[in-house]
């Protein structure tokens, strides 16, 4: 039976803590010299930045790591990028893999997803210029139904759309992956 080709997925990867930025500075590096572009796509560091008063009154901003020892790493997990990453200087392991040469366990969608909205490394869809347009709605109760999109909520990722029902405009909430444009 063949294999499925790998998936780009989100990895965890374990650091010395106080390290992060030069471990991903030397994955970025060792990604380069060693032509792995085509399987080691993001690496990422999340921080956040934060105001610290200073003992004179004064305000600074500063920048913390959201994750201390922890690096972020879009990756198709073979054998080659797998080593390239466990052999970075600095990287103790994958989080999710128990060692011994065992492949690392990727992150959800729906956990990676808000550490990349929060960082900025992807921003929220806009639906806006789907206001008063017709969408099929494809899963759900309303199944092929068509309706108007009569409001969008994007923080709920939801739209609200006026299917007909009985013969009555009736409004019916759906999420931002359960329909298409007409």
């Amino acid at each position: 039976m063949a294999e499925k080709a790998p998936k780009r997925r989100w990895y965890v990867i374990q650091t010395y803590s106080g390290y992060e930025n030069a471990v991903k500075e030397d994955l970025l590096r060792r990604v380069e010299s060693m032509g792995m572009q085509d399987y080691i796509f993001q690496v990422i560091v999340p921080e956040e930045p934060y105001i610290e008063k200073t003992k004179d009154g004064k305000e600074k901003e500063k920048i913390r790591q959201i994750f201390p020892g922890y690096v972020f790493v879009e990756m198709l997990v073979t054998d080659d990028s797998w080593f390239v990453v466990r052999n970075t200087p600095r990287v103790t392991g994958f989080l999710g893999s128990s060692g011994g040469g065992t492949k690392p366990v990727p992150l959800p969608e729906e956990e990676i997803k808000p550490i990349l909205l929060k960082i900025g490394a992807i921003t929220k869809p806009k639906y806006d210029y789907l206001l008063g347009k017709s969408v099929q709605i494809m899963s759900g109760p309303f199944e092929g139904q068509i309706g108007k999109v009569i409001s969008i909520d994007v923080d709920q990722e939801k739209l609200i759309v006026e299917i007909d029902l009985f013969g009555r405009g009736t409004p019916t909430e759906i999420a931002f992956n359960q329909f298409r444009e007409v």
